[in-house]
């Protein structure tokens, strides 16, 4: 058998070399260059939403300790209120509409109205959406401060669920006191619940008394 060959030509020789080199460098390109930037793309692309979040929440972070230093400060500045007569709720009641008028929105859910010999307590919970911190402040402040005897217990606050919205969510509890010094009895005045028992049953067989209103609403 007769093999037929041939050394290749210079020319030809070049022309392998290049056509390898360009076959290895195509190669390098589609299995190795183009993944990796595609990665780093990628990877840039997770850092820089990564950065983002932790912008937004180191925001939020610092807003709400504000808030809340802001809070405590109002607490310990808390000044001494008159405890009105009894029955003062419609008073109270024009209160809440005046200090919530700048909120967006609002709820107030009073419970039942309890007695401590002349002492009277009005409980109620309170939300409301505010559109900015200053309102926020500014509504906690004018309850806290009111004339009269108003005590905020639990606060808790959230922002807005709407990207780069300045609302405040707050929800809180509270109490208005009364007195019955100078106070008129009527069918709302609850049990005094300092009597004895003894004293308690007797006292409500021969009055009638009432009791306060079942978990009365306000809504705006």
């Amino acid at each position: 058998m007769k093999i037929l060959s041939r050394d290749f030509s210079r020319a030809e020789r070049i022309l392998l070399v290049f056509l390898a080199v360009a076959l290895i460098c195509l190669v390098y390109y589609r299995f190795v260059d183009q993944p990796v930037r595609t990665a780093l793309t990628t990877a840039h692309s997770e850092r820089d939403s990564l950065q983002t979040e932790v912008d937004a929440v180191e925001l939020q972070i610092a807003r709400m300790t504000k808030m809340q230093d802001e809070l405590q400060r109002l607490k310990n500045g808390e000044t001494v209120s008159m405890m009105a007569s009894y029955n003062n709720s419609k008073a109270e009641l024009a209160l809440l509409n005046d200090a919530l008028g700048a909120a967006t929105k609002y709820a107030v859910t009073f419970a039942d109205v309890t007695r401590e010999g002349d002492q009277i307590r009005r409980d109620f919970t309170l939300q409301f959406t505010a559109p900015d911190y200053g309102t926020m402040k500014a509504i906690l402040s004018e309850l806290a401060i009111s004339p009269y005897r108003c005590l905020i217990g639990d606060i808790s606050c959230s922002t807005g669920n709407r990207e780069g919205s300045t609302e405040i969510n707050v929800s809180a509890t509270a109490t208005f006191y009364e007195t019955m010094v100078g106070g008129t009895p009527d069918a709302g005045l609850p049990a005094d619940t300092s009597a004895e028992p003894e004293q308690a049953a007797s006292s409500f067989d021969s009055a009638v008394v009432g009791q306060a209103g079942a978990d009365a609403e306000l809504m705006y």
